[in-house]
């Protein structure tokens, strides 16, 4: 493979162009190991080169056209093109549009992510210019000053969009300086926030992330499990979108050194949306992470969460049960709370009381009492289940089951009439036995109140619009422990990638399961204390299916890949 040449240095740049010397390059280098920079800002700052030649030298390297802002008059229809919130965060000016091609100034000509994003944004293709930064700021100042807009129409403007809804109502704290205040209600800084909630939500995403690094400023979606990066803000921007976040989940910006959790309601396209907010102060700010609970997104119904008909069967008897402890386990991010919101959804009746304890609550169910637990000020699970029992509860959801207080109320709940759903972080149904175990529960308790134990991962559909048919390599065959001879009428699939699915391949996600309904001997090897392993011998003995033999059922059915089933799961001992 051919190497690709080496860029050549800005410095060696402007030596070759007469801009500099050798010796004043090498006092700009000093300065630069011992404080960092450019090199083309220090040599600029030490009087040895002006701007003009600092830009040349980037235009060079970059290999962009210069322009001289000063001495052009950009057409009105040109700069109509990038709306004033884009020019201003982006720090960029169009000087002209010809044949669909939108030629834009810009002052660093090293950040292409800009251009991909523009083109994105403004659905035209995006040539790069370089001019200087005072010229950028100067033209960008020139051609839309008009175009400023106050901070109470852009606040009238969002709040009676089609496209974003929100409920911001919170003021920021009087005792912030007000540059700060300023920034948080800019222009800028809330369209870029607006920008970037809008796309997560159209890109299906179930979290976003922004992240401040000592240079940079990283914004990451997570789509279907997986993180993908975004063009980052500028960084100046960081502490200003931080706190924007903020305010708009009602926390306290004053406050940076202490961990805050909020929540933000938004209206998108009609649709309503509720986003979780997790701030984490760090080495280089605030580092903040937005849950989004979008109900258009996930589907609440037990056809459509991955069952297969018999193990819809089976969940459709348990969730029927008069009284009983039904557990689903699996890590965090598995789809737990999703298959017991699907379950309770499908038992909601009117001749029937449901009530939830969760932490937090993540969507809302019509219908169904729901409870939140708040640990600051004494709302426990345990302290939440003691008072549900009196509320005269048919079947009861706890969110979690994290010690031996809940575990015994919930047991106790059980044995005098009602159903109660709950989770526990176990790697496989078998474990979650031992782990009740573990906790301090008693033997004979679980055995008389358990009925039966789903474990889950979430693996990720292939996307039906570049699905292929291949034939797997004799190593992926061997990470599934299986022959070409297992697999001889057996038919594989893979995502080519396409637009639709970001070119990953994958959209969606769908939940393979392991049930193990107790029995008799699972009962007694349960009050002799058995290792998890013997109780999962029985179990498969009984007919349960392993979340890796479910896997292969979906890779079988064209629904999932080999990889995602090697990833998600893991061979049954």
């Amino acid at each position: 493979m051919a190497m690709q040449p080496q860029r050549k240095l800005i410095g060696q740049i402007m030596k070759e162009q007469r801009f500099v010397t050798e010796a004043q390059i090498q006092e700009a280098l000093k300065i630069q190991r011992d404080k960092g920079g450019a090199i083309g800002g220090i040599l600029r700052d030490l009087g040895y080169a002006n701007e003009d030649a600092v830009v040349t030298a980037l235009g060079i390297q970059s290999g962009m056209e210069t322009v001289d802002l000063e001495s052009i008059e950009v057409p009105s229809d040109v700069i109509e093109k990038v709306s004033v919130s884009i020019a201003t965060i982006y720090k960029i000016v169009p000087i002209s549009f010809q044949n669909n091609v939108l030629t834009v100034a810009m002052a660093e000509p090293h950040n292409l992510d800009v251009l991909d994003d523009l083109r994105f944004m403004l659905s035209c293709d995006v040539r790069g210019a370089i001019a200087s930064e005072s010229a950028v700021d100067a033209a960008i100042q020139k051609y839309y000053a008009s175009q400023k807009q106050s901070v109470d129409e852009i606040v009238r403007n969002i709040q009676t969009s089609d496209e974003i809804q929100m409920d911001f109502s919170h003021k920021a704290d009087t005792m912030l300086n007000l540059d700060l205040q300023e920034q948080i209600t800019s222009a800028p800084v809330v369209k870029l926030l607006n920008y970037i909630i809008v796309q997560a939500i159209k890109d299906q995403s179930s979290d976003i992330h922004f992240e401040p690094f000592e240079e940079d400023f990283r914004v990451r979606y997570r789509v279907d499990g997986v993180l993908y990066d975004m063009l980052p803000p500028p960084r100046h921007l960081a502490q200003a979108i931080t706190s924007r976040v903020k305010v708009m989940s009602q926390l306290n910006i004053a406050e940076t050194r202490l961990p805050q959790d909020g929540r933000i309601r938004l209206t998108i396209g009609g649709n309503p949306i509720d986003m979780r907010i997790s701030t984490l102060p760090t080495l280089f700010g605030e580092s903040v992470v937005m849950r989004v609970l979008d109900r258009s997104v996930i589907s609440l119904d037990l056809d459509r969460i991955g069952l297969r008909d018999d193990e819809l069967k089976i969940v459709r008897s348990l969730i029927n049960k008069p009284h009983g402890i039904v557990l689903v386990t699996g890590p965090t991010g598995s789809g737990k709370t999703t298959t017991l919101y699907s379950a309770l959804n499908e038992a909601n009746d009117i001749g029937i009381k449901i009530i939830t304890t969760e932490d937090p609550v993540e969507y809302d169910l019509e219908g169904i009492i729901q409870v939140e637990i708040n640990e600051a000020i004494g709302v426990t699970f345990a302290r939440c289940l003691r008072h549900i029992l009196r509320q005269d509860p048919d079947k009861i959801l706890v969110g979690e089951v994290r010690d031996i207080e809940t575990a015994e109320i919930a047991i106790r709940a059980s044995l005098t009439g009602h159903l109660v759903l709950s989770t526990l972080h176990t790697n496989d149904a078998p474990s979650a036995i031992t782990r009740l175990l573990d906790m301090g529960v008693e033997p004979f308790l679980i055995a008389a109140t358990t009925e039966a134990v789903l474990g889950q991962r979430l693996v990720r559909n292939i996307c039906v619009h570049c699905k292929t048919e291949y034939e797997p390599t004799e190593e992926m065959l061997m990470q599934l422990n299986l022959t070409r001879e297992d697999v001889r009428e057996k038919r594989f699939f893979y995502g080519k990638g396409c637009d639709k699915c970001n070119n990953t391949g994958y959209r969606g996600r769908v939940a393979v399961f392991e049930i193990m309904m107790m029995s008799d001997r699972i009962r007694e090897l349960l009050t002799q204390r058995a290792s998890t392993s013997a109780i999962r011998q029985i179990a498969r003995e009984q007919g349960m299916r392993t979340m890796r033999e479910s896997g292969l059922l979906k890779i079988y059915d064209g629904v999932t890949t080999i990889e995602e089933v090697v990833r998600e799961t893991l061979l049954a001992g």
